[in-house]
């Protein structure tokens, strides 16, 4: 970051038809939204500047999310306020900016400060499985390992569950709220858990589309959300 940059960590939601778009458009989506804006950018250097701006983990398509992060660098910002009052003025319907900080020297990335991500799960109507998912909850979480084969495109491995589920827990409303590691080394979907309980119960596979998801927040390796790096101003 250049000395004369000020670099900020911007939190938003994703809802609405916006689920259905990838990250990659995601990303060009807000170069577009910060031109109209007017926020006072920074480029990088070189024949072939883009606007400083990264992300943290990326959201699947399908998903909801109430806390997404990007990190960019202006040259100039008069408040946290103002930043999302300029770009909230341009969104499109389902995308809202919701806070907005300033990060101090040493702080690192979005992308490299995430360890834990926490979801709010609905099973589509009509797709309610043939057992009762607090009585699945309660197994989960009084047993002392559940092993899983979790498959990636080089390798397959054994792993277990409970030490990569935070928290698993049954809502009022009928949903499922966990908190699931999300980092680099280890990330596991709600898909993946909701498999090895489908399993458990010999029911089959949770199919790709039985959930409803929700991304509520993001957070570092400390359970801090993201946006705690920063202070507002």
């Amino acid at each position: 970051m250049s000395e004369d940059n000020i670099k900020l960590r911007v939190k938003f939601s994703k809802h609405g038809l916006m689920k259905y778009i990838g990250h990659l458009d995601v990303m060009r989506y807000f170069q577009k939204l910060i031109r109209r804006c007017g926020l006072d950018i920074a480029y990088s250097a070189g024949y072939s500047p883009h606007q400083i701006m990264s992300f943290a983990q990326p959201l699947g398509v399908g998903l909801e999310s109430d806390g997404e992060y990007m990190d960019i660098e202006v040259h100039s910002a008069e408040s946290s306020e103002k930043v999302m009052e300029m770009m909230n003025s341009t969104q499109a319907e389902g995308m809202w900016v919701t806070d907005v900080v300033r990060l101090g020297d040493g702080i690192g990335n979005a992308m490299a400060s995430v360890a834990q991500a926490e979801y709010n799960v609905r099973i589509r109507p009509g797709k309610e499985p043939a057992f009762d998912m607090k009585e699945a909850i309660d197994w989960f979480n009084s047993s002392e390992e559940v092993i899983i084969e979790k498959k990636t495109k080089k390798s397959t491995r054994e792993v277990n569950l409970k030490e990569l589920v935070y928290k698993l827990e049954s809502c009022e409303d009928g949903s499922v709220q966990m908190r699931l590691c999300a980092g680099s080394g280890s990330n596991i979907k709600p898909g993946l858990l909701y498999n090895a309980i489908y399993e458990h119960y010999g029911v089959g596979e949770c199919g790709p589309t039985d959930l409803l998801i929700t991304r509520c927040d993001i957070f570092d390796e400390n359970g801090k959300p993201l946006i705690e790096a920063g202070e507002h101003f």
